[in-house]
């Protein structure tokens, strides 16, 4: 009987704590839109002063300011649950305010289903409308027009490499980078239900995906067909309208389009994880835990490499990331895409980038943005 009463005392302190938490949501809404009212103040009357166009909208979204709660959610964080599975939660009561007074339109590459749109929804929270696109080049498109706030769009993964289309459509993109997602990848063999696994016929998956599940589908389907799509959520679909074909993709797909694993977790490495990047129109300011990326290309000389990477080590600046992709406009001539910690506005990064100017033909920041939190 006494464990009965502790157990009801418990269940007691839970609902009470649970009606605490409530409270104080809803309170928190009512802040943001406190704040979304005062930005709306603000533009109004600038547009009536004619500081600002017309057109002129209020961008409720900050990056860098959303970048600092969660960062200090996980360093005040005292448990039992973990500083990640917290700041989680945060996120998406974020994202639901936000939602309240207008929630954001994030392109991803599509269809649904892809690990670009869990990652859209890992960084952006359920409150944003996530807009599937067909390419890459799509999503860089609708972002560009305006038609979305936001793109997400993949940028590398840590067995494959650089996704160079990607990289290329920076090129002449007026975009910025506004933040990154890590997502850790895990990939399964996935069919429709009541599929006969031994008529299987052909395995479909982005070339990504079956390159990272080489090894694994050499040993176990060495005989079948592969064959490279779009995306892991397009082969996805194919597995669950077409007889005959399996796809390696992850759990959104499998739920999206209903298919049940045939085998799990069938990537070659344990630590799989794909780097992706948010596209905006706007430029973000400093977080206080920042990166920037650029793209350069120097004159076709000896050392050209080197003069181009020296200023960041005379600056002490780590670099975390460099790429090369040819050029479009000279033969065997290269573009490298540098990535390193910092941000633009710091007196020793413009430092180093005015020497950069100095000696390249090319130099295009594309953003400095927050470092993944989660």
């Amino acid at each position: 009987m006494a464990d009965e009463r502790d157990l009801q005392e418990v269940r007691a302190a839970i609902d009470a704590i649970d009606g605490d938490i409530q409270a104080l949501i809803n309170q928190r809404a009512r802040c943001a839109q406190r704040v979304a009212e005062i930005k709306l103040a603000e533009l109004q009357a600038a547009r009536e002063r004619g500081e600002v166009d017309t057109a002129a909208e209020v961008s409720y979204y900050r990056p860098e300011r959303e970048a600092q709660v969660l960062q200090r959610i996980i360093e005040r964080n005292e448990g039992p649950l973990d500083g990640a599975t917290v700041a989680y939660i945060f996120r998406e009561l974020m994202s639901a305010c936000l939602a309240l007074e207008k929630p954001l339109q994030v392109a991803f590459l599509g269809p649904e289903g892809t690990f670009t749109q869990a990652a859209a929804l890992k960084h952006f929270g359920h409150g944003a409308v996530c807009v599937p696109q067909p390419t890459i080049e799509a999503v860089f498109a609708e972002v560009t027009s305006g038609n979305c706030n936001y793109g997400v769009v993949p940028v590398e993964n840590s067995t494959e490499g650089m996704v160079s289309h990607t990289l290329d459509s920076f090129i002449d993109s007026p975009l910025h980078i506004a933040g990154e997602v890590e997502l850790r990848i895990a990939h399964h063999l996935l069919v429709a239900p009541h599929t006969d696994v031994a008529h299987i016929t052909r395995i479909c998956a982005h070339q990504q995906a079956l390159a990272q599940c080489r090894n694994w589908l050499d040993r176990h389907w060495p005989g079948v067909e592969r064959q490279s799509v779009s995306s892991n959520g397009e082969a996805a679909r194919l597995a669950a309208s077409t007889p005959g074909v399996a796809a390696v993709a992850g759990d959104m797909a499998a739920e999206v389009y209903r298919l049940v694993s045939v085998a799990e977790h069938i990537e070659d490495s344990d630590d799989n994880t794909t780097r992706f990047i948010v596209i905006g129109r706007t430029e973000v300011p400093p977080s206080g835990r920042d990166k920037t990326s650029i793209i350069v290309s120097s004159r076709n000389k000896p050392g050209a490499l080197f003069a181009l990477l020296d200023p960041f080590r005379r600056g002490g600046v780590s670099l975390t990331r460099i790429d090369t992709r040819p050029s479009r406009t000279e033969k065997w001539a290269y573009v490298f895409f540098i990535e390193f910690e910092g941000h633009l506005q710091d007196p020793n990064i413009r430092q180093i980038l005015d020497e950069l100017e100095e000696q390249s033909i090319l130099l295009k920041p594309l953003g400095s943005y927050p470092r993944a939190v989660l």
